[in-house]
């Protein structure tokens, strides 16, 4: 985030008397987790759930709220993983506070300024020798104390900060039988900008990217573990690659592993592993209480040294296998720890070309960054099912990375990020504590440096980590920056260290290589085209066009009818569901140009669909930009984050799809894009590029251009023979101005392979007016327009008939839908955007990936598209297919599954 950003909202809070829980109804006595059961050195357990209540109610203290005999039968019972609000909104505590104003109407906030209890009984069978640590793989929101049987086990002077790991031996406390631990974490600061609010604290906040969570994240938001060991405890276990370039024809690993001596007493222990059919060992003694490093290196005989490895690739460019590390450590002949790592084997470069800009390569081979940032849900609620939909638009979208803004997530998201070849750009979040270094205390510094190690050992095997930065708006000092890379190297951190993602630099690390130009706000598309500003060249770590309104289905939704009313009317209300920062909370902008370039709305649904218009051109302008920008000899483009992929709750600005997962106008204009082999119109020569994201050459293709007027009369009519580059682009055709016409026109792109199947389409609508920018005139948020493209012939197209067949057809819990339109009209069907609902309910099947949507045909075309979603998602309902479009009124029909 730009470090300009204000937030003048958060100034006055209004706290109100502590109301909460006062009525809570008695819940029955929960049973204790059996942890007992399945104690055995080098077993991890993560503890299920907790009962929750406000210290205002619960105020005996933690001697007594965490013996096994305090009752809690009145608390909520709250999932893992759960911030205090997560947790009350989890267990039914509030109305739909996705809906208009609720999270900030029914919403207590005074209730989340006294600190929160977390407490869980749990079994236990303490054995001589054996050692139980309660373990924090991530720290606690904003600082916490931690309870064990009556005894504070460490305060907020350990647990302090979001990130920091900990592990506490708890076996002096246990007992056999029920034991209690209990967790009190402490009120969390609302922190955006240091120079405005008393930010305290190293934790996670959502800056201007939603409105705040009345907790302010306070919490677990991560596990709370029972991790057995016996006399020698083994964390940490990572495996460095070294792979032969550029024939990639082997690879030497490195594997270490840290061991710690839990007894005061010498000890040898026999550190044995094995990566499939590999074996290595060791043995290594350790002092009383001493903590080693074991390290396995490749040897004169061969030991891991691996020839013909599996290499690891982002997905566009080839397949994603994994290794499997397992190793133990025995003491005497019996297990005493054990530890396992899935880790790739892949080589990343990066560093600043002639015009400092910073490049990568990715096993030899050049890497143009095409992601967009990520948001956590506001809450911090843990959702795998989600989270896997959510990576599979991803890589449905063609993007190949993934950026977080602090906000670093829990290990299945790198797990899936590995396992789906999305490479990940991981860093410190803007403009909170996090970037205040003249007012961090001795205690930050602890604090910062801890997280940066805590990280570094959590993202260290994951082959698809590309980057991690250091600073976001602003660059570190000398001492922050130095603590920051000495944390890292704790994990013998491999991937490159970015400084800031601006064009800041710092002492060790040098120049970041970024532009940080942004813009944030609405351009239009040939904005990308130029080579000013946020131009599709260079670095850019995080940019877009803002609003991104959802499709009418969703907002009804999250919008009240007033809400609704005032969102298509005027575009200077200030809308709840934008930015709580008073320089994104109206649509500005974006609504000038909508009535400018589209015509004035004529209701609620006529915005919805110029809104999508809108969406789809400028975010497929953007990416296609960088694309056909990847192979140009000055100043080629090389990283473009799009801001952002997501929300963390429902938004009208910054994702390419809604919170809802119902993909819109933005989400297709930015798939389009980033097709795998793809032709496109360059807005800035008016010509037709080629790109391929693959790593050979394609030859034996054909581009046919086809330019025509509002009603479909073909003026121009090309085919041109075509090799696509290996991993690049080439412009390759002009298209010429037609003469004669109005202000609208279409050109329509095919590319076909030498056998004459099409292997895709683009369609284009463009004016003989064009949009100008002052690029004398910018701000850090967009760049001022000054003049507008004239679509309004667009509106003017006569009506138009398309025929509809659908059929579905279900695999377990999968259903594919085929969606087959036709225009039986005698002018273009322009615009066409196809959904499933739930019958004859308005209600949409969400997440669902289309082939293709929001499509354009003229008179006697055809076209198919598919739909993949759950059966489980549809309920008991038919899947119906409804279309309609800019000049097509909605058709339905049923699509029952075969």
């Amino acid at each position: 985030m730009p470090a300009k950003r204000r937030a003048p909202w958060l100034v006055a809070i209004l706290v109100l008397p502590f109301l909460m829980s006062g009525s809570n109804p008695v819940q029955a006595a929960e049973a204790p987790f059996d942890a007992a059961a399945a104690a055995a050195p080098g077993e991890v357990q993560t503890i299920p759930d907790f009962r929750l209540q406000s210290s205002a109610k619960a105020t005996q203290g933690g001697a007594k709220i965490s013996t096994s005999a305090y009752d809690d039968s009145s608390w909520v019972s709250v999932p893992a993983r759960s911030t205090v609000m997560g947790g009350l909104v989890s267990a039914g505590k509030y109305p739909d506070l996705n809906y208009s104003t609720n999270l900030k109407d029914k919403v207590n906030k005074a209730d989340f300024t006294v600190p929160w209890w977390y407490r869980k009984t749990f079994t236990a069978k303490p054995k001589s020798g054996a050692h139980t640590f309660l373990r924090l793989p991530g720290g606690v929101i904003p600082s916490a104390e931690i309870w064990v049987n009556g005894v504070l086990i460490a305060g907020p002077d350990k647990v302090s900060g979001a990130y920091p790991e900990h592990d506490f031996d708890i076996s002096p406390q246990l007992r056999s039988g029920v034991n209690a631990v209990a967790i009190k974490a402490f009120p969390a600061d609302l922190c955006y900008d240091p120079d405005i609010d008393p930010c305290k604290h190293l934790s996670i906040g959502f800056l201007d990217w939603s409105q705040p969570p009345p907790d302010n994240s306070m919490g677990l938001w991560r596990d709370v573990q029972l991790a057995e060991a016996g006399a020698v405890s083994m964390r940490h276990p990572r495996v460095l690659t070294d792979l032969e370039m550029p024939s990639m024809g082997s690879v030497d690993l490195t594997v270490k592993a840290d061991l710690t001596n839990n007894t005061g007493a010498t000890v040898t222990t026999a550190a044995r592993g094995t990566i499939g059919a590999i074996g290595f060992g060791q043995d290594v003694r350790l002092a009383p209480h001493e903590t080693k490093t074991v390290t396995f290196a490749p040897d004169k005989f061969g030991q891991l040294h691996v020839t013909n490895p599996k290499v690891w690739w982002p997905a566009q460019m080839g397949a994603q296998p994994l290794y499997h590390l397992a190793l133990t450590a025995t003491v005497n002949g019996v297990v005493s720890d054990r530890g396992k790592a899935d880790f790739g084997v892949r080589h990343i470069e990066s560093g600043l070309n002639a015009e400092g800009d910073r490049t990568y390569a990715v096993n030899g081979k050049n890497f143009l960054v095409r992601g967009a940032g990520w948001e956590p849900d506001l809450f911090l609620r843990d959702n795998p099912q989600r989270l896997k939909d959510e990576f599979r638009y991803m890589r449905d979208l063609g993007l190949n990375t993934i950026r977080l803004e602090g906000k670093e997530e829990n290990d299945e998201f790198y797990q899936l990020a590995d396992q789906m070849g999305i490479m990940v750009l991981a860093g410190w979040e803007c403009c909170t504590r996090w970037q205040a270094y003249d007012k961090w205390t001795e205690a930050d510094h602890v604090v910062a440096k801890a997280s940066a190690t805590t990280e570094g050992l959590r993202l260290r095997n994951h082959p698809s980590i590309l980057s991690f930065y250091v600073g976001s708006d602003t660059a570190p000092t000398e001492r922050i920056e130095k603590e920051y890379l000495d944390g890292l190297a704790v994990s013998d951190w491999d991937a490159p260290v970015i400084t800031s993602i601006t064009w800041r630099e710092s002492p060790q690390l040098g120049p970041s290589g970024n532009k940080g130009y942004g813009p944030y706000w609405w351009v239009p598309p040939n904005y990308w085209y130029g080579d000013q500003r946020g131009g599709a060249f260079g670095f850019e770590a995080e940019h877009g066009p803002g609003p991104a309104i959802p499709e009418l289905t969703a907002l009804k939704k999250i919008l009240s009818p007033k809400e609704l009313d005032s969102l298509w009317k005027n575009g200077e209300s200030v809308q709840f569901h934008l930015s709580p920062s008073v320089h994104f909370d109206k649509l500005a902008e974006f609504y000038t140009a909508l009535v400018k370039r589209y015509g004035k709305p004529n209701d609620l649904a006529d915005f919805v669909m110029k809104a999508q218009l809108a969406g789809y051109e400028t975010n497929r302008a953007q990416f296609e930009a960088f694309g056909a920008n990847q192979s140009k000899a000055d100043r080629p483009a090389t990283v473009m984050i799009y801001w952002l992929l997501n929300n963390a709750w429902p938004s009208l600005f910054w994702h390419l799809y809604d919170y809802s997962m119902t993909p819109s106008g933005g989400y297709f204009g930015a798939k389009k894009a980033m097709r795998p082999l793809h032709v496109q119109y360059t807005y800035d020569d008016g010509m037709v590029a080629l790109v391929n994201t693959g790593l050979t050459e394609v030859p034996g293709l054909s581009i046919q251009t086809t330019v025509l007027d509002e009603n479909g009369v073909a003026l121009h009519d090309e085919t041109t023979p075509a090799t696509a580059p290996a991993n690049g682009a080439a412009r390759l055709v002009d298209v010429p101005m037609p003469e004669g016409v109005s202000t609208t026109y279409f050109v329509r792109l095919q590319l076909r392979d030498s056998a004459g199947k099409l292997l895709d389409r683009n369609v284009y609508w463009l004016s003989t007016k064009p949009d100008t920018l002052d690029y004398e005139n910018p701000d850090w948020r967009t760049t001022p327009q000054v003049d507008y493209a004239d679509f309004t012939d667009l509106g003017r197209i006569p009506e138009q008939k398309v025929n509809v067949k659908a059929a579905s057809k279900a695999t377990g819990d999968d259903i594919t839908t085929t969606v087959t339109l036709t225009n039986s009209g005698s002018k273009v069907a322009f615009f066409l955007r196809a959904t499933v609902t739930k019958g004859s309910a308005e209600d949409e099947v969400a997440p669902a990936v289309w082939s293709d949507d929001y499509v354009t045909i003229w008179p006697g075309e055809s076209t198919t598209l598919t739909a993949q979603y759950r059966r489980s998602d549809l309920g008991s309902a038919t899947p119906t297919v409804k279309v309609g479009g800019v000049n097509v009124e909605n058709v339905r029909v049923t699509a029952p599954i075969k």
